[in-house]
């Protein structure tokens, strides 16, 4: 059957399906990225991201409010920098679509054309040969050949024929690929997404029992029962109701005419806090936490009726928390405050102790999400906040992070590696005035170098340098140096190739989990023997995916 347009409900089940298909293949795309690291995960990202806003979405047959809602969750769960680009292009479907209840030939064309041009403006220095270059080119060269009579089934299959084309060539379009001898890996993933809905178009749905999925890839679990005995006639009521709805404003001359946005948020702010109201045409958006819910249904009742509401209680809510954990609470006012991201409970105790206010410790991977940065900045009362991603994988997801909360007093400091983060914390600046001690850290980082000591999870060819999985390498600042069967002595050679090593005072080396006594030991005497003149300390990071990292400044 060919379907001559899509609604909510199809739109979901595709993506559900693309993600399963994408779930399929996720091992493949993570060993597609180019660097034989142990942290390179594009596909489990784009999994998690995709995952993250299905099981966030709310099912509607209307296919722009559901975009509406993917789209966010999306948004807040984005890992990576492939997770950040995939969740900004659904931003641009979802744009496109807000007020389509169905989406035809012309719909899908022009959300496809807005998804990837939405993606393009996320990202501050766009390079083709990625993900982005596949999207772009997948709708561009068949938009012209897409008329009302095309299927959605006709326009999918050629838009992934074009994408695959466009990932063919991406190692002629980006030398690190094809040194590598590799395609874009997020953009293999992005294909195995929408060939995963077609396939749902065509009857060929992935069932629970065929793949499992891991990691909270699928939709949201069924909710579990409310305890109502946490909310009694003893209880106190602080917290109030959370309260969402959409109001139709209504033109019958019962109701007064003169809406406008601007003054209808000053008038409902004073009957509560958390206040989010967006308007759409002739409907409004409301999210509002309040004592008094009868004000909020009063006023709003003026204007028009609801079309959808929920009120829930939040004390009931709270006192659920409180029965597992105690809630975080707000920290004191401060004038500058950190927030820093790790992989090691030694790396978290550490930036703890050098005065980090919020340590985001991803376990098993250094991609923290855009809402755990978003959680963080709750936690902050500070004029002043200072995010230090500690990889450049997670650059994108803080920027993103920073745009969805509206914060206005948070500088990115780019950190690379724990080892910047690390300096630009330490760095001995005059903490009275906040914004000559943010540019100092700005400024200090293009002294700092980092070399990480790992084991290669794939073969590789670089320039003229190649490694094989299993060896042990070295990489300088990101970019593959030394290839050793003596792991100590690749460090040494690797440090070596560092261009004012001679300038350097300070070398921190930071071990990671499985590291023993005796190899630190015979790592400070090489050091110690090499480099007489440079201050050497360890320090136990706990980390799982890099048995060494080393700054220098």
């Amino acid at each position: 059957m060919r379907n001559r347009k899509i609604n909510g409900v199809q739109f979901e089940n595709m993506l559900k399906n693309g993600l399963q298909n994408l779930s399929k293949y996720e091992t493949e795309v993570n060993e597609l990225n180019v660097f034989p690291v142990p942290d390179g995960d594009t596909g489990t990202n784009m999994c998690l991201t995709l995952g993250n806003g299905i099981k966030y979405a709310k099912t509607n047959a209307a296919i722009g409010l559901y975009a509406k809602t993917l789209s966010e969750g999306m948004l807040l769960g984005a890992r990576g920098n492939s997770g950040v680009i995939l969740s900004q292009f659904f931003k641009g479907v979802s744009t496109e679509l807000a007020r389509c209840a169905f989406a035809g030939p012309g719909e899908l064309r022009n959300a496809l054309i807005r998804g990837y041009r939405t993606a393009y403006d996320a990202v501050v220095k766009p390079v083709e040969g990625t993900m982005l270059t596949v999207a772009r080119e997948g709708i561009e060269h068949i938009r012209g050949q897409i008329t009302r009579n095309s299927s959605i089934e006709e326009i999918l299959a050629m838009y992934i024929a074009e994408m695959k084309k466009t990932l063919s060539y991406t190692p002629e379009m980006l030398e690190v690929l094809k040194e590598a001898g590799v395609i874009d890996s997020g953009g293999q993933g992005f294909i195995y997404i929408f060939e995963g809905m077609l396939k749902y178009l065509y009857g060929d749905v992935y069932r629970t029992n065929e793949k499992k999925i891991t990691n909270e890839h699928t939709a949201p679990s069924p909710a579990k029962e409310i305890d109502f005995s946490l909310f009694n006639e003893h209880s106190s009521f602080e917290d109030g109701y959370c309260m969402e709805f959409i109001l139709q404003l209504l033109k019958s001359e019962k109701y007064t005419q003169c809406f406008k946005l601007s003054t209808f948020i000053e008038d409902i702010r004073v009957y509560g806090n958390s206040l989010v109201a967006v308007q759409d045409g002739r409907r409004v958006k409301v999210h509002i936490h309040t004592l008094k819910p009868a004000k909020v249904i009063a006023l709003s009742q003026e204007y028009g009726e609801f079309l959808t509401f929920k009120m829930e209680n939040m004390q009931l809510q709270h006192n659920e928390v409180l029965k597992k954990k105690i809630e975080p609470k707000k920290l004191p006012h401060k004038e500058l405050a950190m927030v820093s991201v790790v992989n090691g409970e030694g790396l978290k105790t550490l930036f703890e102790q050098l005065g980090t206010d919020v340590v985001i410790n991803c376990e098993d991977t250094m991609n923290a999400s855009s809402q755990e940065f978003i959680e963080a900045f709750e936690l902050i009362d500070a004029d002043y906040i200072v995010v230090m991603p500690n990889n450049k994988n997670v650059i994108l997801a803080a920027g993103q992070a920073l745009e969805i909360s509206g914060k206005k007093n948070v500088t990115i400091l780019p950190t690379k590696s724990v080892a910047e983060g690390y300096f630009a914390i330490a760095m001995d600046v005059p903490d009275d005035k906040p914004e000559y001690r943010i540019s100092s850290m700005k400024s200090g980082l293009q002294d700092v170098s980092t070399l990480v000591e790992t084991t290669a999870t794939r073969d590789y060819t670089y320039h003229e340098l190649t490694c094989r999985k299993g060896e042990d390498i070295v990489l300088l600042n990101g970019e593959l140096v030394c290839v050793s069967k003596d792991w100590c002595s690749g460090i040494i050679d690797g440090m070596k190739l560092v261009p004012d090593i001679d300038d350097k005072e300070t070398c921190v080396v930071f071990y990671g989990d499985g590291v023993t006594e005796e190899q630190t030991d015979e790592l400070r005497d090489r050091l110690e023997e090499e480099f007489p003149l440079l201050d050497v300390e360890f320090i136990d990071g706990g980390q799982k995916h890099y048995r060494l990292i080393i700054g220098l400044c």
